[in-house]
């Protein structure tokens, strides 16, 4: 039957299995599309505002590491999405919370947030 502006994008007698898959990938597409947006917004932030209060170059390349990472794994969390994949869905979203914003919080403030600094590499291991 072919499709039309009355006919509904989605039937209302779905299986709850397959409703869940939808609202589940739906929150994946999203989550992958904001961490996407906030990566360019972070990479911005450290190309232009950071350089204002931050001298050391190390520090600056690791921001942009930070924001580098996370967009490239929201492009892969939108794949994970579409493919319905719950697990790597989450593990992609731990992985970039842990890795990238560990290392914005290290960068912005080194003393602070020092014990941060084993979150890291925990984030990096879930991304893989």
């Amino acid at each position: 039957m072919p499709s039309s502006e009355t006919t509904p994008l989605l039937t209302i007698n779905q299986p709850s299995s397959n409703r869940n898959h939808n609202k589940r990938s739906a929150m994946f597409w999203t989550l992958a599309c904001l961490y996407g947006a906030s990566a360019v917004g972070f990479g911005a932030f450290g190309a232009h505002g950071l350089k204002k209060t931050i001298s050391d170059p190390a520090r600056l390349a690791n921001f942009a590491t930070a924001a580098h990472y996370q967009l490239v794994h929201s492009a892969a969390l939108l794949f994970a999405a579409q493919a319905g994949n719950p697990v790597s869905g989450v593990l992609f979203t731990a992985g970039m919370t842990m890795f990238s914003g560990s290392i914005y919080a290290l960068v912005l403030d080194p003393a602070r947030f020092r014990f941060l600094g084993p979150v890291t590499p925990l984030g990096g291991l879930c991304r893989a």
